[in-house]
């Protein structure tokens, strides 16, 4: 009966999924999920040009790297629509998507200012350490970037954050011409 039982064990397999939806909502994001050269919590030191092969296979094979919420795996909430090295670090841009429960909350979040902080999940290819016993990562295969409450590199962050409703569009444009103009007066006050 315990053969019978191990031959009946539920054995998952992941095939990626063909042609989809093109879905064009969401909360609008971006922000460096990395910056080169800094170090983070953990000792590690991204290196410019540590993705650059990741991405470039990712885009071969018509890949994308992941949005999830925390890291977790079962809870995908968005898309990134850009993921580039510059010469500052990884540049992220994508949407939140409010058709998922999570998305909801996680835009509300990043709305709110609760959650601003991004994170990569990676593999590592190639590191070095130096004398002061950091971690110099070289190449990385890039997974994810999540939005995440505590970053291991507090300096990446979400930068921007814009909706699709245009009451709010209108309201952050007349925040900034007020803002504009505050500055002006205090500018002529001196």
């Amino acid at each position: 009966m315990a053969k019978d039982m191990q031959d009946m064990q539920l054995e998952h397999k992941f095939v990626r999924i063909g042609e989809t939806e093109t879905v064009k909502e969401g909360v609008r994001i971006a922000g460096y999920a990395s910056h080169f050269g800094e170090v983070d919590k953990g000792g590690d030191v991204v290196m410019k040009g540590a993705y650059a092969a990741s991405l470039s296979a990712l885009e071969a094979r018509g890949g994308r790297v992941k949005m999830l919420w925390q890291h977790d795996p079962s809870q995908p909430i968005g898309v990134w629509d850009e993921v580039r090295e510059d010469q500052r670090g990884l540049w992220v841009e994508g949407r939140i998507l409010k058709d998922v429960a999570r998305g909801r909350e996680a835009a509300a979040l990043v709305r709110a200012g609760a959650i601003d902080g991004l994170s990569i999940g990676y593999r590592t290819l190639k590191a070095t350490k130096n004398d002061k016993g950091q971690r110099l990562l070289t190449e990385l295969e890039l997974w994810e970037v999540s939005l995440v409450t505590f970053p291991m590199l507090p300096s990446a962050r979400v930068e921007a954050a814009k909706g699709e409703s245009p009451e709010a569009e209108t309201l952050l444009r007349e925040l900034a011409a007020a803002i504009t103009d505050a500055r002006q007066m205090l500018a002529r006050g001196n």
